[in-house]
């Protein structure tokens, strides 16, 4: 078995064990993390009816476009799109939020997702 494949693997575990005691309901949604090696994608979901109501990432043609974040470092990016997130929940309606993050451990990027997020004025 290669060390990616045993990489993901317990990452999906971590996840599992984290999603049984996670869930996002209208009232209070979930915050998704996911990063891979270059780009940061953060959701807001209401898992009682599956739907989604915020999407934000940094591959998103308005986030590259931005010279706020032109050139910074990840970490900075990932910043931003949390921030861009809390924004667009707020617009919504959404001011409270269960956080997932997705089986990545808590820190660098999926850490600064979260602290944008509750920059912008979401709590978590």
């Amino acid at each position: 078995m290669s060390t990616v494949n045993k990489k993901m693997q317990l990452r999906q575990r971590r996840k599992n064990r984290i999603r049984k005691k996670i869930f996002g309901t209208t009232e209070r949604p979930r915050l998704s993390v996911f990063r891979s090696a270059r780009h940061v994608f953060a959701q807001i979901i209401d898992d009682t009816r599956g739907h989604t109501f915020v999407v934000a990432s940094t591959n998103e043609k308005a986030v590259k476009e931005n010279l706020e974040i032109a050139g910074k470092k990840k970490s900075e990016r990932a910043n931003y799109v949390g921030r861009l997130a809390a924004q667009r929940a707020l617009e919504k309606g959404i001011t409270a939020v269960v956080f997932d993050r997705g089986g990545f451990l808590y820190h660098g990027r999926v850490k600064a997702v979260l602290e944008g997020a509750r920059e912008a004025g979401l709590k978590c």
